[in-house]
């Protein structure tokens, strides 16, 4: 099982940033990543909609032999991973919305938080909020709007550009002195929330906890691949593939498969 692969997914390509934090942490693993872009995107889905999508892309994972699964998806952890993690054998490392380093070190005592209505509303986002924040105001913004533009290849685009000016400005109303990115597809955006926030505004994700996270539950089931050989990379998208290859530069072989 050691040189079987990591299984990550997503609703879509923005997963594709935890999937860089653990192939740069983990070289030698074998991966597998699914962009469930035809979905995209979950967060303005019912819970029994998450739930199902993300049964749908363990269980094609768990097909394809892989020995642990990411789910690379604030909206889909929040709403789904304790179902996943009842019901299948396989080690699962979930995703959610960094308020904790946020808390701990704002200066101001309000921090922001952009992610989808999904994780918004959901249980396991106020029970980790309400652990970690008091005293703590956190302002949230649903991001509507940005996923459909990434997914679509509008990343750099003025509508992009209106959208976050949009959101970004009621908080730093605030005094917000950090920003907690809730979805994987946002740090594609910190290019642009860089150039749009005072340079004492800091920005945060979980894309490399979540990284050390896998290879901590990989390390405790004897799971870890100690070859040095080439390791296998397929990524997979049931949508355009193309957006998905620029989103990588070009660097790994993305393929279509309908899922």
């Amino acid at each position: 099982m050691s040189n079987s692969s990591i299984g990550i997914f997503d609703s879509g390509i923005g997963g594709t940033s935890i999937f860089k934090e653990i192939h740069a942490l983990l070289p030698n693993e074998n991966c597998i990543y699914l962009a469930d872009s035809i979905n995209a995107p979950y967060g303005n889905k019912s819970e029994i909609e998450i739930l199902q999508l993300s049964i749908k892309n363990t269980e094609l994972l768990i097909n394809k032999g892989c020995k642990i699964i990411v789910v690379a998806c604030n909206t889909a952890t929040t709403n789904a991973i304790d179902y996943l993690r009842r019901n299948y054998s396989v080690p699962f490392v979930g995703i959610e919305p960094a308020i904790k380093p946020a808390a701990i070190s704002t200066k101001t005592k309000t921090v922001g938080i952009l992610a989808t209505q999904g994780t918004l509303s959901s249980q396991l986002f106020h029970k980790t909020t309400d652990l970690y924040t008091n005293g703590i105001t956190v302002i949230e913004q649903v991001g509507d709007g940005i996923v459909p533009l990434i997914e679509s290849g509008n990343l750099y685009s003025d509508d992009m550009s209106a959208l976050l000016e949009l959101y970004l400005i009621p908080m730093l109303q605030y005094n917000i002195d950090y920003l907690v990115l809730g979805c994987t597809h946002y740090p594609y955006l910190i290019p642009m929330l860089t150039k749009m926030l005072p340079k004492e505004v800091k920005i945060i994700d979980s894309g490399l906890a979540v990284a050390k996270q896998t290879k901590s539950v990989l390390s405790t089931h004897n799971l870890l691949n100690i070859s040095n050989g080439k390791p296998t990379i397929k990524l997979f998208s049931n949508g355009n593939v193309d957006v998905l290859n620029s989103i990588l530069n070009g660097e790994f072989d993305v393929a279509y498969l309908d899922f």
